[in-house]
């Protein structure tokens, strides 16, 4: 049985969402699972934007051949060749051979390498299709987050269909739309984590296209993941800018640890209490070893200060720790003031090696002294602690 909404008069909402994913992309965990998004504009010409992912080929195909009725399909507008939204291209071309594909340069280079498919109408920046009523203009959108990527504009409904750019985690729950549902409680973790961690490498590319979107009057905006934004998009337009720009989003400290025995933990919580009481309002402790990843690198970029806490292993960084270390240099981390504590029983280490890591971020600025404790957390060290919180309290603006 189909399940389509309909989006405006004539565009509607064909795609579907995958509960049983446990890693999209097989690294990002996604316990609410995720929407794969699909529209299809019933104009004197039909348009469909974007396929979906393999798992749920079958139910999209269904929504599709629903919504069409008796009409074929005119336009496939491939917008990101991503396979989550691109596995069921093949498909959709066997049930309607003569439909036209539109896609980017780039795109029509990788359709030929995923599908050996070489038919493509290709477009660039500022080209359009009239579709009867609708005139559809298309916007380069490179890196934002493959260099294939273009948005589609309706210059007459004034949708934009963004690809990538404005999605999130989680799968879809009844409602279709951002103002039907919670999204600041329910949707906002999982955009910053999809953000930072999909896109977040990009934010030139990012702030280049915010540009673009903000000549336009945009009356709705279709993601190929989440919920579809109608009414208070500059809200979201505005988290996206904030990220785009490597700006903290939250003045606070997000205090990251790793501990083998606990003792380091211990620093972390006596540092964390010693924020508190100087009057830090926003403070987040995470365990590094028990926390994933991609939820430890969005907390980083949210918050104006980091703590990072670790034991010298190995004559080394903690290994969860350097290892979310350089990921989150990798990602562009910048912007920040930080403090640093380390760990160790004969050698400690870890302190000047995190430093030399960090060091390849730019515009970092590193908060006091360096604490080092030897095996276990003395009196002196919670004095050092709590004088380095004072210091962190100090810094903010």
């Amino acid at each position: 049985m189909k399940n389509t909404m309909r989006v405006t008069e004539d565009l509607y909402y064909i795609g579907a969402s995958d509960r049983r994913i446990a890693l999209f992309e097989s690294a990002f965990p996604v316990p609410r699972g995720v929407s794969y998004n699909s529209y299809l504009l019933l104009d004197e010409k039909t348009v469909l934007f974007d396929t979906v992912d393999a798992a749920v080929t079958e139910e999209f195909l269904h929504n599709l051949e629903s919504v069409l009725g008796a009409r074929t399909l005119d336009y496939l507008v491939v917008q990101h060749v991503e396979p989550d939204h691109s596995a069921s291209f093949a498909r959709v071309l066997e049930r309607y051979p003569e439909v036209c594909v539109v896609a980017s340069a780039k795109a029509a280079v990788m359709l030929k390498n995923f599908f050996s498919y070489e038919g493509a109408t290709v477009v660039k920046e500022g080209d359009a299709l009239e579709t009867g009523k609708h005139r559809l203009r298309f916007l380069a959108a490179p890196m934002v987050h493959w260099p294939e990527v273009l948005f589609t504009y309706d210059e007459v409904a004034g949708t934009l269909f963004s690809a990538d750019a404005f999605g999130t985690f989680g799968a879809l729950g009844g409602s279709i739309f951002a103002d039907e549902v919670q999204f600041e409680r329910d949707f906002l973790d999982d955009a910053r984590r999809y953000y930072f961690n999909i896109v977040g490498k990009y934010g030139v590319q990012v702030q280049s296209v915010l540009k673009k979107a903000a000549a336009l009057e945009i009356k709705t905006v279709c993601p190929l993941h989440g919920p579809i934004w109608r009414k208070d998009f500059a809200w979201y337009l505005q988290k996206y800018d904030i990220w785009s720009k490597y700006a903290p989003e939250t003045q606070g400290a997000a205090v990251f640890y790793a501990s083998i025995y606990g003792h380091t933990q211990n620093a972390a919580e006596i540092l964390a209490a010693a924020l508190a009481a100087e009057g830090v309002k926003e403070i987040a402790v995470y365990d590094v070893s028990v926390t994933d990843k991609s939820v430890l690198l969005a907390e980083a970029f949210r918050y104006s200060h980091a703590v990072f806490l670790s034991p010298t292993y190995n004559n080394g960084i903690f290994v969860n720790m350097e290892d979310f270390l350089r990921d989150l240099c990798a990602h562009g981390y910048c912007n920040r003031r930080y403090a640093l504590a380390e760990n160790g029983s004969w050698a400690p280490q870890a302190a000047r090696l995190m430093q030399e890591t960090l060091s390849s971020c730019k515009n970092m600025q590193k908060v006091g002294e360096s604490v080092t404790v030897l095996s276990a957390v003395t009196t002196q060290n919670a004095q050092e602690l709590k004088a380095l919180a004072r210091e962190i309290a100090k810094s903010f603006d």
